[in-house]
């Protein structure tokens, strides 16, 4: 590796450790050394596909890309019971408030349809419920 493509690869990953620390504080110390024991060219790849061409500072902030991930989630329907749990929690965290959130679930009964909807919005209600007895 040339010395100019790896300060290229480490600035992508001290970019990609931002993004994933907006999008849920937890992560600001993630290791990404498990990815490369299973596929050792993934990490540079990854956080250049995610985060150095299309995620940029200047771009959506964590709270409208996590509201966007809730509205794909909502749409995916049941399947995506766990995924859409945890990013509503992160959405949360990153400053979206209720309403915003349950309003992006019912945007999407257009494209989801009804059922999709009132699971998300079941699974949004329920995690509503955790998050205020945390804040206990």
């Amino acid at each position: 590796m040339t010395d100019e493509f790896a300060k290229m690869v480490k600035s992508m990953m001290e970019q990609g450790q931002e993004m994933a620390k907006a999008f849920a504080p937890a992560l600001e110390g993630a290791n990404v050394k498990g990815f490369e024991k299973l596929f050792p060219s993934m990490p540079p790849e990854m956080l250049e596909l995610w985060f150095g061409k299309t995620m940029n500072p200047d771009g959506l902030d964590a709270r409208t890309r996590l509201l966007v991930t809730i509205a794909a989630l909502t749409v995916l329907g049941a399947q995506a019971d766990a995924q859409l749990r945890l990013t509503i929690r992160q959405a949360i965290t990153a400053g979206a408030t209720k309403r915003e959130i349950a309003e992006v679930i019912w945007q999407m009964s257009m494209f989801g349809g009804l059922p999709a909807m009132q699971k998300a919005l079941e699974i949004a209600q329920t995690v509503f419920a955790e998050t205020e007895e945390t804040e206990k």
